[in-house]
């Protein structure tokens, strides 16, 4: 099962920034964002803006992670 909190905090740390500067960025408390690393999923709303800050998509995990389940592969393109 996807972690989602687990992988913002990984690239978080990845990027060499700091809890106290994604809750200025998220105009949050450094609370928050211990929270949001505990979530195991959050809103789309909170992880676009996220991802926006962190200039990562994470969207795409959960894109992989659907593939994996359905065993799905991308219809071809018209």
């Amino acid at each position: 099962m996807l972690f989602i909190g687990a992988l913002i905090r990984k690239e978080l740390r990845h990027q060499q920034k700091t809890v106290v500067w994604l809750a200025h960025e998220l105009s949050c408390s450094r609370n928050n964002v211990y929270k949001i690393f505990q979530s195991q999923s959050i809103s789309t709303h909170e992880l676009l803006r996220i991802s926006l800050i962190l200039n990562r998509n994470f969207f795409e995990y959960y894109i992989s992670e659907f593939n994996e389940r359905k065993g799905a592969k991308m219809p071809p393109q018209k």
